[in-house]
């Protein structure tokens, strides 16, 4: 049975697929939008207090956790060709619940260190959880379709940062024993519930470790037409989309004076455009002006919404910049309809073990980038007024995004589809 006609034939059993992956993103996505708003801020107090130390600290981790994508990410991605999407996300989950457990126990730095390792070498949950969509959805609705999930890291953002904040006005180690208690739930519903997306006849035969690195991951992205042009484009993305992560939380306490309780309200504003524009917008948007156009939509409104957001020297003119920077979340269902079009069902997990390891890369040196422009924007704060120096190179990023995206962003061939 082909694929269009396995769609046909059991619609039903697409939907309910994709209703057990979105449910288990959606709760992932929660657990780690919990953390955001207090990690930084229990790294700052193992510093005493010092917020340029602790940017420093922040890097160092973020780069650890990048190191390991990179080379973890091409294996699990292509053994959950091998095995199944199944398997590869419930080990995925696990990492996640032991790393949010040595959070909420570290004594210390290095604790949180061990803890980010962990993580680093078995994270592959949206990953995983895009090569699913792409076995269960047919071509023409992916981009729909990862509009959807990417709504789920939305709400991971809505609710996740202000419940962490509230967590953390009681116990700064509270929010990790909530985030590893769901993620533990998650791994759990995944166990009991979520059935397998990918049928043994349309697995690969072997693993084969020489593709399974990322060296063999570019090699793949550069042997199927343009995917290493649209992988390009993503990896700007994933650079630029570091620059949040990496200083949001000490770059509004020092340039706002918000707390964090406070913090996580404007991240709950940005998830509630999000999800906006991911579950009303995408959809039909995608239908109107294609998946090309909804890659360079995407790609100009983030430009535009970092900009706004460097520029704002006041707290009310960042908030302002949120409805402009939401349209970024047309960028990846337009990008990930027209990279999974390009390769078989067999392939889907190589592939988004490629981009994953792609955004290892950028995990490493986006966080280097930004969080070390930012530490030293503070401390040449009276002789260079630019705290929002970073955002901007964010910024140029995206727009360097836009102008490639002219070139190589084209839809394949319909027999491809």
């Amino acid at each position: 049975m082909d694929d269009q006609s396995a769609g046909q034939a059991a619609p039903q059993g697409r939907k309910a697929a994709f209703g057990f992956i979105f449910a288990c993103a959606l709760m992932n996505s929660i657990s780690f939008g919990i953390m955001i708003p207090v990690l930084p801020n229990l790294i700052k107090e193992f510093t005493g207090g010092d917020t340029a130390a602790a940017s420093e600290w922040n890097v160092i981790f973020a780069v650890t956790w990048g190191v390991m994508q990179l080379f973890c990410g091409p294996i699990l991605g292509m053994l959950s060709d091998r095995i199944g999407r199944r398997p590869v996300l419930l080990i995925s989950l696990f990492g996640l619940a032991v790393d949010f457990m040595f959070m909420a126990l570290a004594p210390n730095l290095m604790w949180l260190f061990v803890g980010r390792v962990l993580n680093g070498v078995t994270a592959a949950s949206f990953s995983t959880a895009n090569a699913y969509v792409a076995d269960v959805t047919p071509p023409a609705q992916r981009a729909k379709t990862f509009g959807w999930m990417g709504s789920a890291f939305s709400f991971g953002f809505l609710l996740g940062p202000a419940f962490g904040g509230w967590l953390a006005e009681f116990d700064l180690r509270l929010p990790f024993l909530v985030a590893g208690a769901l993620t533990a739930v998650n791994w759990l519903y995944g166990l009991l519930i979520l059935p397998e997306s990918l049928p043994a006849e349309k697995r690969i035969a072997r693993f084969d470790w020489r593709r399974a690195n990322p060296v063999g991951s570019l090699g793949f992205l550069k042997a199927h037409g343009e995917l290493l042009g649209l992988a390009s484009v993503g990896f700007l993305f994933q650079l630029a989309h570091t620059v949040l992560p990496s200083i949001f939380v000490l770059y509004s306490g020092y340039r706002y004076g918000w707390s964090p309780a406070f913090i996580g309200l404007p991240m709950m504003g940005t998830g509630i455009a999000g999800v906006l524009v991911q579950t009303l917008l995408v959809g039909p948007v995608v239908a109107r002006i294609g998946e090309r156009g909804a890659l360079l939509l995407g790609c100009a409104a983030g430009a535009a919404g970092f900009a706004i957001y460097g520029l704002a020297s006041q707290g009310w003119m960042y908030l302002m910049g949120i409805p402009v920077f939401a349209f970024l979340n047309f960028l990846q269902p337009g990008l990930q309809g027209l990279m999974t079009r390009r390769v078989g069902p067999h392939q889907q997990g190589q592939l988004q073990g490629a981009n994953q390891s792609l955004q290892g890369v950028a995990s490493v040196i986006g966080p280097i980038i930004f969080g070390l422009t930012f530490a030293w924007s503070i401390r040449h704060d009276a002789v260079l007024h630019a705290p929002g120096f970073a955002i901007f190179l964010a910024s140029a990023m995206l727009a360097s995004a836009f102008l490639l995206s002219l070139k190589v962003a084209r839809a394949p061939a319909e027999a491809m589809a």
